[in-house]
């Protein structure tokens, strides 16, 4: 079965394409689920839609975790925890970004197994959810990539699904992403099937258990001003970020700049250091170390291992 995910910006196409290559699927004889994933997300905001596809009957439901194909139609998406674009990637997953920024850069920012390839970006413009026909284009790149559909199916899926808003704009959708699928030509087959799930398989989460506080100790409220400091907000959090010092470049900045809660201190020789005190865990000064010095690890396993130390 092939498991596709389309990550995007609300009003980039993403629902479009994901019909459209469900779509040219159906058209060449395979089973399809297609479906957007979204809420009440504003213009702009972060969605995904995915694609199943199989020869056989489609028993899996609900959203794609361990994806065959990735393809992320905005690339500012890429270090936003809340988009979920990296969520599940395995040295199988191959991802596809629209980008200006090479394959070598994304794979080493990301420190990702599988393959990471480039569709070139369109031209820049001040609304990035006005991104020119982005959606058809990753569409006609992951059709191209599948290797399953041929030109004339994906053309056919586009006037099905787009024919009622005239032959103008079917005709630009069809040119867009006839050139997205030529352009991956050379890569035609590299998506392989990813393997059935199994019920034997199934494992049960390792679910992070959350300690209360007595009623005692939990019901005062702090109103002083200026008293910000005694809100232990890192109680809260359920990852904490770990900094190896031996891969840290010293770079300064990075990591505490990003910190939404300046909870990333750094000393006069570049040296970060986290306070855990009110670190809540959200993990983006682990997305956006250039060397990827910080790594996550439960916060129950953290606790126990500071037990086992002290």
């Amino acid at each position: 079965m092939y498991r596709i995910r389309f990550h995007g910006r609300g009003g980039q196409g993403m629902k479009t394409a994901s019909r459209i290559l469900g779509s040219a699927f159906f058209r060449e004889g395979f089973e399809v689920q297609d479906a957007p994933r979204y809420g009440a997300e504003r213009r702009g905001a972060p969605i995904f839609a995915y694609v199943r596809a199989s020869r056989e009957a489609i028993n899996e439901r609900g959203i794609i975790q361990h994806p065959d194909l990735v393809i992320v139609a905005d690339d500012s998406l890429v270090p936003v925890p809340a988009a979920g674009v990296l969520q599940g990637l395995d040295a199988h997953t191959t991802m596809l970004i629209n980008s200006h920024t090479s394959a070598k850069i994304w794979q080493h920012r990301l420190n990702l197994a599988g393959p990471v390839l480039i569709l070139p970006a369109t031209e820049e413009v001040e609304d990035r959810a006005e991104l020119p026909f982005v959606g058809t284009a990753c569409a006609g790149a992951a059709a191209g990539l599948v290797g399953e559909i041929s030109r004339a199916a994906l053309a056919e899926a586009i006037q099905c699904e787009l024919g009622s808003l005239g032959s103008q704009l079917v005709e630009k959708n069809t040119e867009t992403a006839l050139q997205a699928y030529d352009l991956l030509a050379p890569h035609a087959n590299s998506i392989t099937e990813g393997t059935e799930s199994s019920a034997s398989d199934y494992a049960r989460p390792d679910w992070i258990r959350l300690t209360a506080e007595d009623v005692d100790l939990a019901a005062p409220s702090v109103h002083a001003a200026a008293n910000s400091v005694e809100v232990k907000t890192g109680l809260w959090r359920t990852l904490r970020p770990v900094i190896d010092y031996e891969r840290c470049s010293r770079c300064w900045w990075v990591c505490s700049t990003f910190c939404p809660d300046g909870a990333i201190a750094v000393d006069t020789h570049g040296r970060p250091a986290i306070d855990y005190d009110h670190c809540k865990g959200c993990l983006i000064c682990m997305a956006k170390c250039p060397p990827h010095a910080i790594a996550a690890i439960p916060e129950h396993m953290a606790q126990a291992t500071e037990k086992l130390e002290s």
